[in-house]
């Protein structure tokens, strides 16, 4: 079974169902709590269940889905709760489900089935054997939850406040550029692997000429916009740049490292193509002499 992948659909697919429903119920056991914290709470139980799963089936990348979808179903979940949708609220939706939907696909892309695990996590589990399932508790599953959970409360209090106005918009456009950018980067990339099997190249056209990591800068693009939203209706919760900037740091420091160090290790001429190519911005910035 673990070598199928139609049956690797069906068996995270219920698995994500169940934490869904674990997560809701937990919300809904504790009305008196501040959302914030109730979202946490039931947040981490469902990361906390689907880590016992990975566990159970030897794989890790059960977790992988968790970043796209969590969003998706909060933010869609207290929609549902406050019983009613505006103009802004709409935006946000759109964007959110714009951006979950295209990402949990090319997930679905790229998924093989439950017998393969995600580089890096074989990585830690070779390099760490004895300490792996701590690591992939802590690392591979609580500690995106956290990234994300931060990232997600600009969209949460914009979604108790609503508002709708030039900065909503503006911050919807740049969450539907930073979605479509994430697109066809991976479109790209996906063309470029089919064209290219077997071969340990590097891709130097479309957006990843310009960028080494354009599916990063959309990524990093698209939790900064749902900050920028949240300011046009609670400008005075603009302390909560701090989801978006964890992020940030999270794939300055530890994702594009990895991903480079891989790179740079399995494919020819990868450090002139670092010489040439900025790691995230599609453009170099001059130093102005003094």
């Amino acid at each position: 079974m673990k070598q199928s992948r139609n049956a690797g659909f069906a068996v995270i697919a219920v698995i994500y169902v169940i934490a869904i429903g674990i997560g809701i119920a937990l919300f809904w056991v504790m009305p008196d709590i501040h959302v914030f914290l109730r979202i946490l709470i039931a947040d981490v139980a469902a990361t906390v269940f689907v880590y016992l799963t990975g566990v159970f089936l030897k794989n890790a990348s059960v977790y992988d889905p968790y970043w796209s979808v969590a969003p998706v179903v909060v933010f869609t979940g207290l929609m549902l709760e406050s019983g009613g949708i505006g103009p802004g609220t709409l935006l946000l939706l759109i964007a959110v489900w714009y951006w979950g939907v295209r990402l949990t696909c090319n997930w679905a892309h790229t998924f093989r089935n439950l017998a393969t695990q995600d580089w890096r996590y074989e990585g830690f589990k070779k390099k760490y054997p004895r300490a792996f399932q701590i690591i992939s508790l802590v690392g591979i599953n609580l500690f995106p939850t956290a990234v994300v959970y931060l990232c997600m409360l600009p969209g949460i209090v914009f979604l108790q406040k609503s508002a709708f106005n030039i900065l909503t918009i503006v911050g919807f456009a740049m969450c539907i550029l930073a979605a479509t950018l994430q697109l066809f980067a991976d479109m790209q990339m996906h063309r470029f692997r089919r064209n290219n099997t077997g071969k340990r190249l590097i891709i130097r056209t479309g957006l990843w000429k310009h960028s080494r990591h354009p599916n990063y800068l959309g990524e990093i693009l698209m939790w900064w916009s749902v900050y920028i939203i949240m300011l046009s209706a609670a400008p005075r919760m603009w302390f909560l740049f701090v989801g978006p900037l964890v992020n940030t740091l999270m794939f300055l420091f530890v994702s594009i490292p990895m991903a480079d160090k891989r790179n740079r290790a399995e494919r020819n001429g990868f450090d002139e193509y670092v010489r040439a190519t900025n790691s995230l911005l599609p453009f170099r910035i001059k130093r102005v002499k003094e």
